[in-house]
């Protein structure tokens, strides 16, 4: 783009060079981050953008468009596939708008038609004549601009012949309307006998209204309600800052917009702030709050080549990081796609509502049309209005609104409240399923235990003091890269054991380790290590398997070709597993434990926590065939893991639980992740998914019921009993509050208690 000099438009000097703009919104954006358009990472970011967002319908997700709009199948708005629309619901404010007009119309129509009732003259004051053309003034603009949305889903419905609410509300208010409107102005269309005593006919142009009136209450009312479902998204989104601190190559250091941010940008971070992008650690070191995470309230220590997660809290020490995962790429924006997909997704009850609804809709136009006939040829006088008025009622009462909202609601509202207790639900599928489970396959590192092993037990023989044993350990697992090194040198650091100085290091794969301290030997490891070096354990063999027993693992220690002493090191239960698995023996799960550990150590953390069977020794593919194995004698299978190992079980089983805190691969496979990592987060999902499953019956009986007894009571079937017919008016009031109350009793899972 070409810029006129002196011309009036915005300038800018940087690093003694000077920009010319456009605009001021040009030069705006460039002052906030100049390096990001001199680097060419303008470019970079913008071929890595994601396309144009998508937009779908939350109860038929098959339907997905570029933009805004409206289901061609329910005519509910579409919304975006991120779960989070940016800016203001534009369709809630022209509703409400909308809704005013309506409202605006209906208070003086009320007043005018039903003001004689209560003894208001307010006819007499403008004449009969005068008071219907009013009354057609009031109605006409709501009904041909407030209800142009209802029209315009209606006529879609008809011509795609997905038959819905919007069906009904366009038949209705259009029957109405059209019929009043005919009756002021060529009312010598209709027999005398049908005029009223003052010679005109009568009007419905109140009942229009009203009903339109009603039915944006209920739409305004259901849109609240959803952006109320995605509170606990933007409670997540917020936990990111607005800006990173960018460190350029030139060293220059400034607060650039975090949508700015690509991989590879250094960013420093300092006591107190956010992290805002996930990235890795390339200097410093501090603790990080990552609470938000796995919900365990003490900070985690960082370091050089240490992963750090956008969101999370640096706490005391200042770090200089790298972006590695930016934008839709990182993990708070992961699981804001997870808790958006599950409330996009269907449960399989929805599908009894849908067919249900697929034959209600003309059902209810044909009972409608057969009211209207009935009471035209039996009716009492007036029976051509009475007709209309039956018929009007019967489309009305009959909007199957309460029964679209029924499943969708529950589901929302159940998934934005897993995530805010730590529940990430995949799809609406596995919520509904995770009700019906009764048995429950875990994994025992990091799902039953911390996954964290410590060192428990040192047992020195002979002569050797434990101490100096302790301290060319300690020296000696300093190299060695296994699992376990990090536990035993924790652990007798802890202690006050310095470390030995180890010459001539060597790590036998399979074995242990071994080197020289000194003018010792010393070598660490398992029975096959001694055999290795020629050393007797027999005198420690006794000890050792009932270390092992208590659900440890023991490791023999030799120094100068002598059996020395054990080491054991155990990977301890988590505190909350005991009452996680009482829980859910309480709801009815049968548990079994499926780990690659050895029998002794499986059996041992079994009867610890009181499981009700162990397969021990087992590969990735024999927990799948485990799974598949349970299938067959036909229970519901929920698998729980965090590794790599535990992903093809998890895939294969009804709902499969992942922890937040493992593998990726892991996530990916589940329905179900529990950010918190332990089992009480199964127990939060049972509760979540049973009650959402009672939440969503309860729904769907609310709008049957409601449906099944209100359309004959519209069709004049207490006629003969009461003398009365049912309103339209009070028909649009009925079916608006059924969607109501199918809305409260789903947005009571909001306040569900989970723990």
């Amino acid at each position: 783009m070409n810029v006129k000099l002196d011309a009036g438009k915005p300038t800018l000097s940087y690093k003694g060079d000077d920009y010319h703009f456009c605009s001021q919104g040009c030069h705006d954006k460039f002052e906030n981050d100049p390096y990001f358009y001199l680097s060419g990472n303008k470019a970079k970011k913008k071929d890595a953008a994601p396309k144009d967002a998508k937009y779908t319908c939350p109860m038929d997700p098959e339907i997905v468009q570029d933009g805004p709009g409206t289901c061609p199948i329910c005519g509910m708005a579409l919304e975006p596939m991120d779960g989070i629309a940016e800016g203001p619901n534009h369709e809630l404010i022209d509703f409400t708008r909308r809704l005013w007009v309506s409202a605006g119309a209906a208070i003086p129509l009320l007043i005018l038609t039903m003001g004689p009732m209560i003894g208001l003259p307010v006819r007499e004051w403008f004449g009969e004549k005068l008071s219907l053309y009013i009354e057609f003034a009031l109605a006409t603009p709501v009904v041909i601009w407030a209800a142009q949305p209802f029209f315009h889903r209606g006529w879609t419905s008809i011509k795609t012949w997905n038959l819905n609410m919007w069906t009904l509300i366009m038949i209705g208010v259009g029957v109405a309307y059209f019929y009043s409107t005919v009756a002021i102005f060529l009312p010598e269309l209709f027999p005398s006998g049908l005029q009223m005593p003052g010679g005109h006919m009568p009007v419905y142009f109140e009942a229009a209204v009203v009903i339109i009136a009603l039915v944006f209450v209920g739409q305004v009312l259901e849109l609240r309600a959803r952006e109320r479902t995605g509170d606990a998204i933007r409670a997540l989104l917020d936990l990111a800052p607005k800006t990173a601190r960018r460190i350029t190559p030139d060293g220059d250091e400034y607060d650039a917009p975090l949508e700015n941010i690509i991989k590879g940008d250094r960013i420093r971070v300092r006591p107190g702030e956010a992290i805002p992008v996930d990235s890795v650690v390339l200097e410093g070191r501090t603790t990080v709050d990552e609470s938000m995470l796995t919900g365990e309230p003490l900070p985690v220590e960082k370091a050089e080549g240490d992963k750090v997660t956008g969101g999370t809290l640096n706490k005391n020490g200042s770090l200089i990081i790298e972006a590695t995962h930016v934008g839709d790429e990182t993990m708070l924006a992961g699981i804001v796609a997870m808790v958006s997909s599950a409330q996009r997704s269907r449960a399989p009850i929805q599908g009894l509502a849908d067919k249900v609804a697929s034959y209600f809709v003309p059902t209810v136009v044909l009972v409608a049309v057969l009211a209207f006939a009935i009471w035209s040829l039996f009716g009492p006088d007036p029976a051509f209005v009475f007709a209309i008025v039956s018929a009007v009622s019967v489309l009305i009462i009959a909007c199957p609104c309460a029964l679209g909202l029924a499943t969708p609601m529950s589901i929302m509202t159940a998934t934005g409240r897993g995530a805010q207790a730590g529940v990430l639900i995949k799809d609406a599928e596995a919520l509904e399923r995770m009700a019906k489970v009764d048995v429950l396959v875990v994994d025992k590192t990091g799902t039953l235990t911390e996954g964290k092993p410590t060192l428990t037990d040192v047992v020195s023989f002979g002569d050797m003091d434990e101490n100096e044993m302790l301290a060319m350990v300690r020296g000696l697992e300093t190299g060695s890269e296994h699992p376990l090194a990090e536990a035993i040198v924790e652990g007798i650091k802890a202690k006050d054991v310095p470390a030995a100085s180890i010459s001539d290091f060597d790590a036998v794969t399979g074995k242990g380790v071994r080197g020289t301290a000194g003018k010792q030997k010393i070598a660490l490891g398992n029975a096959a290590m001694m055999k290795l070096i020629d050393v007797d354990h027999s005198a420690a063999d006794e000890q050792a398997d009932a270390l092992r027993t208590q659900g440890k693992t023991a490791m023999y220690v030799a120094i100068n070709d002598k059996l020395a002493g054990l080491i054991a090191v155990s990977d301890p239960i988590k505190a909350t597993t005991v009452d996680a698995i009482s829980a859910l023996h309480d709801a009815g799960l049968k548990i079994i434990m499926a780990t690659g550990d050895n029998e002794k150590t499986a059996r041992a953390v079994a009867e610890q926590l009181g499981i009700d069977d162990v397969r021990a020794g087992v590969l990735p593919e024999d927990k799948k065939a485990l799974v598949d194995e349970l299938h067959k004698k036909g229970h519901k299978v929920a698998m729980a893991g965090d590794g790599v190992n535990d992903a093809p079980a998890l895939a294969a089983a009804e709902v499969g639980i992942a922890m937040g805190t493992g593998a990726d691969v892991a996530v990916e496979s589940a329905g179900i992740t529990l950010l918190k990592g332990d089992l009480r987060g199964i127990v939060r999902a049972r509760t979540l998914s049973v009650v959402t499953l009672r939440n969503i019956k309860q729904n769907l009986f609310f709008a049957f019921a409601y449906n099944s007894a209100g359309v004959p009571i519209a069709a004049g079937l207490l006629y003969p009993l009461t003398g009365m017919l049912l309103s339209p008016m009070l028909a649009a009031a009925a079916m608006s509050l059924s969607s109501v109350s199918v809305i409260s009793n789903a947005l009571r899972l909001r306040a569900l208690k989970l723990d």
